[in-house]
């Protein structure tokens, strides 16, 4: 019993480091999410108030988030922003299966080239390619309308997909689609009745992904829109709570923050177990 006991102190004392440094690294992860919302419930004078206890709030209040709400065009901002997440959403997990798919199961010349090109192709800095869509989009008359995104944010969102999707069919079996194609499916409904729905996880992960990066993006927004009713939360909410650059209004802002973080939050804390099977079981292959 004295033996058990000694292990159990010592495996306990062994894994005291591990949590600690895990600890570390979740209040590291969290803490600016803590700090935008308390700073949320703060009146203006609270915030820049660094006396007493600056970790939480003396008298809260939603005034910010009444400002914010009394922001017009805030609502036309929020339904640009779910417009254009959802339309480059399904547009690049839509190209994304069919691109994965063809690298990963497609024997063709050139696949393993084009695997490579496909990621490189995401790893393309934004700062660097937005003044070429921008000349692009102005010969097409799109400069400056929502069109404008939903063309432009599938140019980074595609190629990581295809990257991660072609993984994920690598690592699923082949042979539930080919006897379906045996009995008589052609190739095409093989894929949709029996390789989809096995691959589904890494669908997800590819859509969750895709949501994130546009519901949050900033520089092509800023570059390629023009007009208040053509805004999205990110641009808006900075424009219209920052004066000469080096004023902000930090109340509301945190309060956008704050609202903006929700739908993403929903959606990783829905669907985490399959977000994160899919995204290990995409980043490796064979």
């Amino acid at each position: 019993m004295g033996r058990r006991v000694s292990r159990t102190v010592r495996w306990a004392a062994g894994e005291v480091p591990f949590y600690a440094a895990l600890l570390g690294v979740v209040f590291f992860l969290l803490f600016p999410f803590y700090w935008g919302f308390i700073t949320s419930l703060k009146f203006e004078k609270e915030i820049f108030d660094f006396t007493g206890n600056i970790l939480w709030v003396r008298n809260p209040s939603l005034a910010n988030y009444e400002t914010l709400f009394k922001t017009p065009r805030f609502a036309r901002w929020l339904w640009n922003t779910s417009i254009v997440s959802v339309v480059t959403t399904a547009v690049s997990v839509v190209v994304s299966v069919m691109g994965g798919y063809a690298i990963a199961r497609l024997k063709f010349r050139g696949v393993t080239a084009a695997s490579v090109i496909v990621f490189v192709t995401y790893l393309a800095p934004k700062g660097l390619l937005f003044v070429p869509l921008a000349q692009v989009l102005n010969e097409w008359g799109l400069l400056g309308g929502l069109p404008s995104l939903m063309l432009t944010y599938p140019t980074f969102l595609i190629p990581f997909c295809t990257w991660l999707l072609s993984g994920y069919f690598t690592n699923v079996p082949s042979e539930p689609e080919e006897c379906a194609m045996i009995d008589g499916a052609s190739r095409v409904g093989a894929i949709i009745r029996v390789t989809l729905p096995m691959a589904w996880p890494g669908i997800l992960t590819a859509a969750i992904f895709s949501f994130t990066l546009s519901w949050n993006e900033l520089l092509y927004s800023l570059a390629f829109l023009r007009g208040e009713e053509n805004r999205l939360l990110t641009n808006g909410v900075m424009q219209a709570f920052a004066r000469s650059g080096d004023i902000f209004f930090w109340g509301p802002l945190m309060a956008a923050s704050t609202l903006a973080s929700v739908p993403v939050a929903i959606l990783y804390f829905l669907f985490m177990d399959r977000f994160v099977g899919g995204l290990t079981a995409g980043a490796t292959k064979g």
